[in-house]
């Protein structure tokens, strides 16, 4: 799968590790920007028709024990169809030594070869969850982003209507702070949204009036997190008199992110409303929601009950 976004080869090399057996022209620039990996089996006894060059290619204990069997002639025909391909590099698992003939080839071709101690499995499981980490749609976005019970929360409002206060408010009830001010927003996968702060204002936060303050400091480490998924947007609006608002909570609304919508609730802001705590309530109520149970609609459902027996009765009398 294609991305607008890329991640350095030489990156790769550094977060897992891996030994550099040789190094093509293109190493230091090369860019990986699909999170798909092949094992190149189909391609080592010939068959090239349908090869995507945008994949590192993976070389296993499977296809090692295969060619094992061949002579060194027979190698050299197997690896140079390959090697004569475009690819960002070859990755040899198992910390197992390369063919002669397929350092021949990449020499030939010049191919980055890099190797890794790991089983070829968890090393390309472990590395497809990295590459679709470096290479997912992303947004950044002005808002604040909580965890309230394990639920991300997305705290929106214009500027001055007392997100980060609310926020404070939330982390001293024993929850989490993800980001203040500015949301980086990742789409991880079809449907879900991970969220986490840019580096430079990592667990910092602006209050008018105090400044800046550092949350890891104030509040300890049980105060902070750096990523958190994203299940509910909070939109804090000033109360507006004659404007209606959900009494029940049965309109299901919901807020588009990066084609992914999540779930959404509007809370008017006045003197006296206690904001951490119905953001801490809408939480758990949503949680609720994704586990099954609604209760606005038990709600309606017990008073549509209560009515239609108080009816039933009276058509008796």
């Amino acid at each position: 799968m294609e991305s607008m976004y890329s991640v350095k080869l030489t990156d790769l090399v550094e977060e897992y590790g891996l030994e550099v057996l040789r190094k093509g022209s293109n190493y230091e620039s090369c860019e990986v920007e699909t999170y798909d990996m092949n094992r190149p089996g189909l391609q080592l006894i010939g068959y090239v028709d349908y090869f995507d060059p945008l994949r590192l290619q993976v070389l296993g204990k499977v296809e090692y024990t295969f060619l094992k069997g061949f002579s060194p002639e027979e190698r050299r025909k197997c690896f140079e169809p390959l090697m004569a391909l475009q690819f960002p590099a070859l990755i040899v698992c198992r910390g197992m030594d390369p063919f002669p003939e397929c350092m021949e080839m990449a020499e030939k071709y010049d191919r980055t070869i890099l190797r890794t101690q790991e089983v070829t499995t968890a090393f390309m499981g472990s590395l497809i969850t990295s590459l679709r980490n470096h290479l997912a749609p992303r947004i950044t976005r002005h808002g604040v982003l909580v965890e309230i019970y394990g639920e991300g929360v997305l705290i929106y409002g214009e500027s001055g209507v007392g997100k980060s206060e609310t926020a404070i408010e939330i982390i001293k009830r024993g929850h989490r702070l993800i980001a203040d001010d500015a949301v980086e927003i990742k789409r991880m996968g079809d449907n879900q949204l991970v969220g986490n702060a840019p580096e430079l204002i990592r667990h910092y936060m602006e209050l008018r009036g105090i400044g800046v303050v550092d949350v890891r400091q104030l509040f300890g480490m049980s105060a902070i997190k750096d990523t958190a998924s994203i299940d509910l947007v909070v939109n804090l609006e000033p109360w507006r008199e004659g404007a209606v608002y959900d009494r029940l909570g049965l309109e299901e609304l919901h807020t588009n992110i990066l084609d992914v919508e999540v779930p959404s609730v509007t809370i008017p802001v006045k003197p006296g409303r206690n904001l951490a705590v119905i953001i801490e309530v809408a939480a758990m109520n949503n949680r609720h929601k994704r586990m099954g149970y609604n209760a606005a609609q038990a709600f309606t459902e017990q008073i549509n009950k209560y009515f239609d027996e108080a009816m039933a009765q009276q058509e008796k009398e």
